[in-house]
């Protein structure tokens, strides 16, 4: 890996152990849990489904799919948010696969899914264009991407990057939805954008960002 890749592996490596307590990283609370588990039943085809959870970070979204009867692969950069992913699932009784490595280029071969999915990724990423590639080349005929995305902490301009160089990532703070679409379009040209700055239930209170999903296929 690059130097800027150890870098954000070694970030969120240690964030892992404290990740969840952030009300939308846990999914601990019920209504929380419960909002988004309505919003994957909306955004998903009928299980059982092949997902690519990419930047799965502790498998909250992961363990939702499971318990909705998917089958689910999940990928992260930070070793640390793998082993916490599969201890959530292993506490579940749940089956998934997790896997160590590159967001922008998940290490699954020449596997092919239903659905990829990325929640609060992009911004991290150093090539997000590659990475949208990518995740449409792992999609079979009929497949959807998913992503939640936003336009972090627009009123911190100038606060210090997260990691030395984050500020020059291409999305760093986050994209918005007009974006987001407009790179997404020439790989899948059926793009739609959900609003969810709105809904506090999904972040545990209210949010003054943009938030949204963007739901694409051929």
């Amino acid at each position: 890996m690059s130097d800027q890749s150890n870098a954000i592996a070694a970030y969120w490596d240690a964030a892992a152990t404290t990740f969840d307590q952030e009300p939308d990283h846990g999914l601990r609370a019920a209504p929380t849990r419960a909002a988004w588990s309505r919003l994957l039943d909306a955004w998903l085809p009928p299980a059982p489904a092949d997902v690519l959870d990419v930047g799965c970070g502790t498998g909250s979204l992961s363990l939702l799919l499971a318990e909705s009867g998917h089958r689910v692969t999940g990928v992260d950069l930070a070793p640390q948010m793998v082993e916490h992913a599969r201890r959530k699932l292993a506490s579940a009784g749940l089956p998934a696969d997790f896997l160590v490595g590159d967001g922008g280029e998940p290490p699954t071969g020449d596997r092919s899914f239903d659905v990829v999915l990325a929640r609060h990724l992009v911004w991290t990423l150093p090539d997000p264009t590659a990475a949208l590639r990518a995740w449409v080349d792992r999609l079979r005929p009929g497949g959807r991407l998913v992503l939640v995305e936003g336009r972090w902490r627009e009123s911190a301009a100038a606060a210090t990057p997260y990691v030395p160089g984050a500020d020059r990532l291409p999305w760093n703070g986050g994209v918005t939805a007009t974006t987001l679409a407009a790179a997404v379009r020439p790989l899948l040209p059926h793009v739609r954008i959900e609003p969810l700055t709105t809904d506090p239930t999904l972040w545990g209170g209210p949010v003054p960002d943009e938030r949204y999903a963007l739901i694409a296929h051929r």
